[in-house]
């Protein structure tokens, strides 16, 4: 490939993206009366929304419904030559119907309209042809119409696509906001993935705990330290006062310079060389903000505490990375 057929086959890229971007803006006109009400139906809605469409339409209505279901708004995709051979019979009075059809006069659907307008229930519809019978027929009709497609033919489904996928995602965000949806909300229908791990994984599930947090007392000798340390394998060890709770903690960083001003193993106690005030985090942090204090302090550990700030845990960088919260 030369350098002439490179120049094209990135100038026939470029003039894709800025027809699907313009086919995008001009829907920001759009974003009207109709665009509100429908949103006030798909939030009133006590059942599902049955996101239905054909061919290409029909993966952007999977997609939309997929967006939807994991924003808030209980979806699922319904295909319209399923629906009329049984299918129908998961739609209740208690649902929306959202159809895509850029035409507005596929023959699946037409067929099955009349039969969705017999449950008396909202038919919120996405076409390029506001007066085609499908919008005519619709309880709201959302105009996704552009300009041209990105297609040189003008026959692959390309701009008229992308409209119709930003509308529903238009859709599924106002709809998220509306109900005041949360990331917590968000990464309970993801929990397998690693935005589920970073909204979800707390501490207290990787944090070493019981006999494996390092401890020696506050005045403990310098030699017990580094053997407590030896033996937990964490990098560190508590030191608690004579309440209990946490004095500082005794790190590899604090053996170096202990031994940088000649040290006696023997003689000097924990607490004159350890570091006082660390950072620790509470039980019920999640572990990616513990992950975001090593990042931002430049430190390996963490020690979890109690309310009455006695070491309950200690949580370790390698822990997290393990648990691929990253």
């Amino acid at each position: 490939m030369d350098q002439q057929d490179i120049e094209k086959i990135c100038e026939l890229g470029r003039a894709v993206l800025e027809t699907e971007a313009k086919a995008i803006h001009q829907l920001t006109q759009r974003i009207d009366h109709n665009f509100a009400k429908a949103c006030s139906y798909l939030l009133e809605c006590n059942g599902r929304v049955i996101v239905m469409g054909m061919g290409k339409s029909g993966h952007i209505g999977k997609k939309i419904a997929a967006t939807l279901a994991s924003t808030g708004s209980p979806a699922f995709f319904v295909h319209p030559g399923e629906a009329k051979h049984g299918d129908l019979g998961m739609i209740t009075a208690n649902d929306v119907v959202l159809i895509l059809s850029y035409s507005g006069d596929t023959e699946e659907i037409i067929s099955i309209v009349p039969l969705l307008k017999r449950l008396n229930i909202p038919l919120i519809t996405m076409t390029g042809k506001p007066r085609s019978a499908l919008a005519l027929s619709a309880t709201i009709n959302l105009d996704i119409s552009i300009e041209k497609e990105a297609c040189p033919l003008g026959l692959a489904p390309t701009a008229s696509t992308t409209a119709a996928l930003a509308m529903g995602d238009a859709l599924a965000i106002s709809l998220l906001h509306k109900r005041g949806f949360t990331a917590e909300d968000f990464a309970l229908s993801h929990p397998g993935g690693t935005l589920g791990r970073r909204l979800l994984l707390k501490v207290d599930e990787i944090m070493h705990k019981e006999h494996s947090i390092p401890i020696v007392d506050f005045d403990a000798c310098l030699k017990a330290a580094l053997v407590e340390m030896t033996q937990k394998k964490l990098g560190l060890t508590t030191v608690l006062d004579h309440n209990k709770k946490l004095a500082g903690i005794f790190t590899d960083g604090d053996v170096r310079r202990a031994f940088d001003n000649n040290a006696d193993v023997h003689t000097t106690v924990v607490h004159e060389v350890m570091s006082k005030n660390p950072k620790v985090i509470q039980i019920g942090t999640l572990a990616a903000e513990a992950l975001h204090i090593m990042e931002s302090h430049k430190i390996t550990a963490l020690v979890v505490v109690n309310e009455e700030h006695q070491p309950i845990g200690i949580v370790h960088m390698h822990d997290i990375l393990r648990a691929g919260v990253m």
